[in-house]
């Protein structure tokens, strides 16, 4: 056992996922990135790097892609490898072995991970609370025989600081507004590599021969979807911050107009870990010269003024913030978050009680990923989705309330919508995508006004949407 050392990464973002021992006499540290697909502001890679300075050993990043996964598909895929050669190009200027791999067959990378950690000091991974990797990270570590560390880098708030599951955005705004500020004063550095002084690895490892690195693969011979016209990797993901702080911004407060496209769009690099939401945050509040000592909402729970910065700004925040760290808290503490018995309690008795309430309309779900409804609006989504990967954002919550509307029962409409979204979606098999799934069916919110099939669950239609927004250049663009 190695002596314990000063780490920049507080303790509360990190924790031993096994009990084996640190291995002085190995060869290298190893840093398995699994969900930080980044290498910058990246705690678990900070970790790393700690550990490889401290014991004096190079430093190696994992990067690996398993060719069958839930809903693995050309899309997924490519944009992993977008991420890859934005990873690639970064690491050649550092003191740092990247090895990246996409797994040609499957079960061809079988026991690399293994092999890498044989000859380890430690091993560092990504904690992530949702989707496989849970059961992954858990069936690894009890294989491995070297000390093998998690460490948060999902939020801005640690998912082990927060003492329950929050149930409402009001309650965990009000949470956050009392105890994030101490967490803001520990933000991951933006490039933990630099000037790092450490010794390299050969040029080629013996994994090679077996496990050929490569950041590139034939899409063809995965299922679709296809891949989208966006790109994705860190590099994209930095001037799409750029563009947003400087073009988008301004005009967020008209984000709902599905004919605009003043939205962030950082869902998806987000899921993918190509961005971090302390590089948003940190940029955005340079941007507003906020000062984390003098903060302090001036309504506690409100999100109006919750920042003190402009209004368009403390809106995003509550967007990026409040009401995505809302998602990784239920990801992280309730295990059963993706099934009907999440719901709240009045959720299930209301949709309960309207069980038996005659449905004009029910689609397959073949019918439904065609976009072949009566609803030419929610068709357009659709087909937004089927083609670019996401749905704006107004347009997300309509499409999924008339799935529930359209569905044989409430269990079916969450099946339905969990395989549309996560077979589709860029930010699918994500916390927040469960989370705005969930919202369709009560999670987050109150009982409203009674009505058929919803019972007190919030109704929304396309023809209240159409009248309330100019949805003409959005149905040319998507409509049949």
């Amino acid at each position: 056992m190695t002596a314990a050392f000063h780490s920049q990464v507080p303790e509360i973002r990190r924790w031993p996922a096994n009990q084996a021992e640190v291995q002085a006499e190995g060869e290298f540290v190893l840093y398995w990135m699994t969900a930080n697909r980044r290498p910058t502001f990246n705690f678990a890679l900070q970790r790393a790097a700690e550990w490889a300075r401290h014991l004096n050993k190079p430093l190696l990043v994992l990067e690996a892609l398993r060719r069958s996964y839930p809903w693995a598909c050309q899309r997924f895929h490519r944009w992993v490898m977008d991420g890859m050669e934005d990873n690639q190009r970064f690491f050649e200027s550092r003191a740092v072995t990247y090895y990246p791999y996409l797994e040609p067959t499957h079960g061809d990378g079988r026991g690399l991970l293994e092999s890498l950690a044989a000859r380890a000091c430690v091993v560092v991974g990504d904690h992530f609370p949702c989707f496989f990797l849970p059961q992954m990270i858990e069936k690894t570590a009890r294989r491995l025989k070297v000390r093998f560390e998690l460490v948060d880098s999902n939020g801005l708030l640690p998912l082990n600081a927060a003492p329950k599951t929050y149930l409402r955005a009001v309650d965990f705004r009000r949470f956050l507004q009392k105890s994030l500020k101490p967490h803001l004063k520990q933000m991951p550095e933006v490039d933990p590599l630099k000037g790092l002084p450490l010794p390299r690895l050969p040029e080629s490892l013996p994994e090679y021969q077996r496990w050929e690195p490569s950041v590139r693969c034939a899409l063809e011979e995965l299922p679709e979807p296809a891949a989208v016209q966006e790109r994705g990797g860190h590099g994209r993901a930095d001037q799409l911050v750029t563009r947003f702080l400087n073009e988008r911004l301004q005009q967020y407060d008209r984000r709902s107009e599905p004919a605009l496209q003043v939205a962030s769009g950082f869902s998806r690099y987000l899921h993918w870990g190509h961005l971090s939401a302390h590089q948003v945050f940190q940029e955005l509040a340079d941007a507003e010269d906020f000062d984390v000592d003098s903060w302090r909402a001036t309504t506690p729970g409100s999100k109006e003024g919750g920042w003190g910065m402009s209004a368009n700004a403390d809106s995003f925040l509550d967007e990026l913030i409040t009401w995505r760290e809302l998602g990784y808290n239920m990801c992280h503490r309730e295990k059963n978050y993706a099934s009907y018995e999440s719901l709240p309690d009045w959720a299930r008795a209301t949709l309960e009680e309207h069980a038996a309430d005659d449905r004009p309309h029910i689609y397959t779900l073949k019918e439904l990923e065609e976009g072949r409804t009566y609803d030419p609006v929610w068709n357009a989504a659709q087909r937004q989705l089927r083609e670019e990967g996401h749905i704006h954002n107004y347009l997300r919550m309509l499409w999924g309330k008339k799935v529930l509307e359209w569905s044989q029962t409430p269990r079916q409409a969450i099946e339905h919508l969990i395989e549309l979204n996560n077979k589709y979606a860029l930010d699918g098999r994500n916390p927040n995508s469960y989370s705005g799934i969930f919202w369709c069916l009560g999670r987050y919110d109150r009982a409203w006004f009674e009505r058929t099939i919803f019972g007190k669950i919030r109704y929304m239609s396309s023809d209240s949407t159409a009248r309330k927004f100019k949805l003409g250049p959005y149905l040319k663009r998507y409509g049949e």
